[in-house]
This record gives C-alpha cells, structure tokens and sequence, in this order.
C-alpha cells in the first residue's frame, strides 16, 4: 500500500492569469502558499479474490471491471494516462470539503499521480508532477482550470509562480524572515463559507471574458509584484491586507458570478468588524473565504461570522509526499 499526503492551498493574488487562454499570449503570475490542510490518497493492488477489478473510494464507492467504467473523472483519467493494467484499490480522504476554492481536485490529481508512481516503483520530479497534473486535468477531463493549484499541490511552499508564453512555468520561493512570515501567517483568518460549487462552471465564465478583462488582469499581475514588494520591505504588514481588498474588487469584475450577495455580506461584515482585506478563495461563487485581519480584531471578526466555520492553518512547504511506502503490503 502507498499513502500520499497532498497539501490545499491559499492563493493571494494573480488568480486568473493562470489560464491559458490568458498566459500564453499575456505571461501570468500567482503569489500562492500551500497550508497545512491535507488530501491523503492510498493505493494498493488488488489480489485476486474480487469481483471487480477496480475499487475507488471517496464521497461515493464505486466497484467496476473496467476503467472506462470509473465515474471519478480524475481517477478514470489518470489510470488511462498511466496505463494501469492490473487490478486496484483507491481511497481518498480530506481535511477540507471539495469544491471549495483551496485547489483540492487538483491536490487530489497530484496525490494520485505521486500514489500511482509510487505504487510502480517510480520517482517523478515536482515540475513534471505539475506538468502532467495540468496536462490530466485541462486535456483528458476537459476541465476549464487554470494551471496554478497543481502546481501548488506538487511544490509546497510560500511561492510567486510565473506562467510563460511557451507554456512553461518557473517556481520562485518567496524568501521572508522567520518573524515576517509568522505575522503573516498569525494575521490571517479562514471560514468556510458553508456551500461549495463547482469552479468550472464560474472559471468558464472568466475564461470567456479573458479578451474583456485585460486591464484588470493585467493590475492583478502588477499585486503579485506589489505584494512581494511589500513582505520583503519594512513596509506595515497592513499593507498587504489592504492590498487584498483591493484585488478582490478587481477580481469581482471578472465574471458575474465570483461573487454573491451572501457572498458580499460575509465580506462586509468581516470589513465592518475589523477585517483590513479579504478575497473569496479560488474561482469564486461559494468555498473559503479569507482575511487578514490584525490580533487584537480577531476575537471581533471571528464573532461576527460566528455562523461560519472558523478553520485555523499554518503555512507548509512540503508539497505532495508519499507518508507510507509498502508496496508489497495490503
């Protein structure tokens, strides 16, 4: 049996830009963290005392005979683009609900791939665990993502992530000091919203308005740089909380559909009660919403959206690793 554990993330800025429709003929970039909320995938070979040939476990249970059959598109997907050929087993478990804006299909597709590797007795390079993750996701499954979360999911870590126009892609840690990183780190806060939704469905919206929408992504480019700018200098922190305010109102301009009323009244009572900036996490619409706001207003904020699901993190620069590695065992 492998095990992998797989980090979520925050992204901070520059969501959008990571579509390819925008990056390769613009160039994109994301500022971005992996958090210490985790999805653990396990494989293991069937012996042969089954009647199905593949068992695959997550919010449902499906036993079939042939991949083909798989209703799970990612697990389908990647065991076509692997070419399993014997039987298997696949068990999916999460910190944190699905479709909810902190990249957990693609932590789940990068699980996988680091399990299913593994599991042949295969080591595979993060960037290459990102590039088929991207390639499964956007090419097989047809899924309109972007191509940040696993990237995010493979590296781990506090990272500005650059997007060329020939499709390729670079990773450049953020270097912070210890004490700046954990006020960061101390000054925000993350709620679950309380309903999910599927990205897709609003990332298609932003994609079609891409040639639209050029002026403001090209500013949510310029708060990747700008952000940096402000962790690394002895610039107030506050700063980059104000900054994600900012961003956040550039980002509703993208599609109808990123925001909401219940939405827009989670945020303002935030503001109202001494949140200094926020943004709804991933494509919008629903999921985890978050914010930074300073200690001595937490207790405040926290009371005001005593409604939602308060969910305490620490950044984590591990990225996706195999935790158990018995390849011969049940």
């Amino acid at each position: 049996m492998i095990i992998t554990r797989t980090p979520f993330r925050i992204s901070f800025f520059g969501g959008g830009t990571d579509f390819r429709d925008w990056y390769l003929n613009n160039e994109g970039c994301v500022l971005s963290t992996s958090i210490d909320k985790y999805c653990y995938i396990s494989s293991r070979k069937l012996p042969p005392f089954f009647d199905h040939d593949y068992r695959v476990v997550y919010s449902k249970i499906e036993t079939v005979k042939q991949i083909n059959d798989i209703e799970h598109p990612s697990v389908r997907e990647v065991l076509k683009y692997l070419k399993i050929k014997y039987p298997l087993e696949i068990h999916y478990d999460g910190d944190l609900p699905a479709r909810s804006g902190i990249g957990s299909s693609s932590s789940f597709t990068v699980g996988l791939l680091k399990s299913l590797y593994a599991l042949n007795g295969q080591i595979v390079s993060d960037q290459a665990l990102a590039q088929i993750a991207v390639d499964i996701e956007q090419n097989c499954i047809g899924e309109i993502v972007g191509s940040q979360d696993q990237i995010a999911a493979s590296y781990g870590g506090f990272n500005k992530i650059t997007f060329h126009k020939d499709g390729n892609f670079t990773v450049e840690p953020i270097i912070l000091k210890n004490n700046r990183l954990s006020k960061l780190e101390d000054n925000l806060l993350l709620f679950f919203s309380g309903f999910s939704r599927i990205s897709s469905k609003i990332a298609k919206k932003q994609v079609e308005n891409i040639k639209l929408n050029d002026i403001f992504l090209n500013k949510m480019m310029e708060n990747v740089k700008l952000a940096i700018n402000i962790l690394q200098s002895n610039k107030p922190l506050k700063e980059f909380g104000q900054l994600l305010h900012e961003n956040w109102l550039l980002k509703k301009n993208l599609a109808s559909n990123i925001s909401t009323n219940e939405i827009d009244s989670m945020y303002n009572t935030a503001v109202n009660s001494g949140a200094i900036g926020g943004k709804v996490l991933g494509a919008g619409g629903g999921g985890f919403l978050l914010f930074y706001v300073e200690k001595q207003n937490q207790k405040k904020v926290i009371q005001a959206l005593k409604h939602l699901i308060h969910v305490p993190f620490k950044f984590e620069n591990s990225g996706s690793k195999v935790v158990m590695y018995e390849p011969n065992g049940l």
